[in-house]
């Protein structure tokens, strides 16, 4: 039980990598807060921790709200009495090439992506720090390589990225752990829930979801660098050979993303 009485928060919990981690820390002793912004999932997810024996509440937010921020931090406080772990996970992502994309699509990627989680870390931060806790960012290969017709998604995981890295520099004296988490391409339901050019769903991923890294491994992944207190967690051999290759030889790169990407079903380039 590594979280045993442990007050963890999960944002954007209502599906996938979120859902996964809020069972995962929940199976290591820990009480769970989860947020959505759809009252119907939200209960749905809190059913299946009920289910499995958890400690679970529930609050309904838009992670790219900043009241609402404020208002899940002091509803925590209120409830559980203390935060110890919050882990960053609410996100959206995004397929269009840039000369199409409207902006508004661009700011409403960013507004939960990155805006998200300043405002979680804001309001939840003086409880870490007095338990000497856990910031986590659930961010992506993407914050490391930009990918073509994901140009929003990438800068947000990018700034996601640099706070988590300068926050992490700030607290580290104080006994505060920061990580960030970078998993691969996973099977969840991101990319169907992906906006287009005009903001509307994309509604079909255009990859194989079945050759992916689960949900349920990310999380566990996830589960025990935290506990471990690790700096960095980058998943999946592709994943951890694009960084590297992006590292050294960040050209050839450019044309190996782009023919990978150019192989996706209806991609917007060939």
């Amino acid at each position: 039980m590594k979280f045993k009485d442990k007050v963890v928060i999960v944002t954007g919990a209502t599906s996938g990598i979120g859902e996964a981690c809020a069972l995962a820390y929940g199976n290591e002793g820990a009480k769970i807060v989860i947020t959505g912004r759809n009252q119907v999932k939200l209960d749905n997810s809190l059913k299946k921790l009920a289910d499995a024996g958890l400690e679970a509440k529930g609050i309904l937010a838009d992670a790219g709200v900043e009241a609402d921020n404020k208002r899940m931090a002091e509803e925590v406080i209120k409830h559980f009495g203390k935060i110890d772990v919050l882990v960053n996970n609410a996100g959206i992502s995004m397929r269009a090439l840039f000369e199409e994309l409207d902006t508004s699509v661009f700011h409403k990627v960013m507004d939960t992506n990155f805006w998200g989680t300043v405002y979680a870390t804001k309001y939840c931060l003086p409880s870490i720090l007095e338990n000497k806790g856990s910031v986590v960012g659930v961010s992506s290969i993407n914050g490391y390589r930009g990918t073509p017709a994901r140009t929003a998604y990438t800068a947000s995981k990018y700034a996601m990225n640099g706070f988590m890295e300068s926050l992490r520099t700030e607290v580290m004296k104080r006994g505060v752990h920061v990580l960030v988490a970078c998993p691969g391409f996973t099977s969840s339901n991101i990319r169907n829930n992906a906006l287009t050019a005009d903001g509307s769903s994309q509604g079909e991923s255009p990859r194989i979801e079945s050759d992916m890294m689960s949900s349920e491994e990310v999380a566990k992944h996830i589960v025990n660098a935290t506990y471990k207190r690790k700096r960095d967690l980058v998943l999946t051999r592709e994943g951890k050979l694009a960084v590297f290759l992006n590292k050294w030889i960040p050209g050839i790169m450019d044309g190996i993303v782009y023919n990978h990407m150019a192989k996706e079903k209806d991609s917007p380039f060939k």
